[in-house]
């Protein structure tokens, strides 16, 4: 029935594959993804440090409801990711300090939430990655309906179930299931690249010549 529907996740990405994304930055994926898939500038981390890998363990909630994102911590599998669609809500927290304790006792990979936390100081005590749209002590409702691992979306971000979930402090990432390895294999280039960029930074070596070029392009005239 439409509203209260568990599915399986009939996909599982190879442990090393997910493993390989684990010192990538997230822009330099971005990047190599042409720039085109964001969660929104609005989910934020809200935990001390640290980044986020892992299976999207997708969850479709209404707005200010958490009874099936109750059931997807037990559902998910040590390093799945909760992704929650709460349609942005800000009204009633979906989570908070005893959801997020369930999830590290579980040994999830992260918490994404297009919603609202609370209890924040014991969040951003920590280091677990919660990544959220915002903050209020209000609590939420246990009613339903909801679903999981259904096709979610965030700030126009399509995300399947296990598909890849990365997050650092610059934000949220998607990588569909079928061109994780493409990306990863074009990110690792990039980090390589960049390695040799900022050499040639601190050698005071760095070609620049680029930036008139491209100007001249532009119609400028000095």
């Amino acid at each position: 029935m439409i509203g209260f529907r568990i599915l399986p996740r009939t996909r599982q990405l190879p442990a090393a594959l997910i493993e390989g994304f684990r010192s990538v930055p997230v822009a330099n994926v971005s990047d190599c993804m042409g720039r085109m898939i964001a969660g929104g500038a609005h989910l934020r981390p809200y935990h001390k440090a640290g980044g986020m890998v892992g299976p999207a363990f997708t969850v479709k909630a209404r707005p200010g409801d958490n009874l099936m994102i109750h059931k997807a911590l037990h559902l998910a599998q040590p390093g799945d990711v909760i992704v929650v669609d709460g349609g942005g809500d800000l009204t009633n927290a979906l989570m908070g300090e005893l959801m997020v304790a369930t999830a590290i006792k579980r040994g999830l990979g992260g918490i994404v939430l297009n919603g609202a936390i609370r209890d924040l100081d014991a969040i951003q005590a920590g280091t677990y990655a919660v990544y959220a749209a915002g903050v209020t002590h209000w609590g939420p409702y246990k009613d339903g309906p909801g679903e999981i691992n259904v096709p979610i979306a965030i700030g126009g971000m399509v995300i399947n179930p296990g598909d890849l979930m990365l997050g650092d402090a610059d934000g949220l990432l998607c990588v569909p299931f079928d061109s994780a390895q493409y990306i990863l294999d074009a990110a690792l280039t990039k980090c390589a690249a960049e390695k040799v960029t900022v050499q040639e930074i601190a050698e005071g070596r760095l070609d620049t010549t680029w930036i008139d070029a491209q100007l001249e392009r532009q119609g400028y005239k000095a």
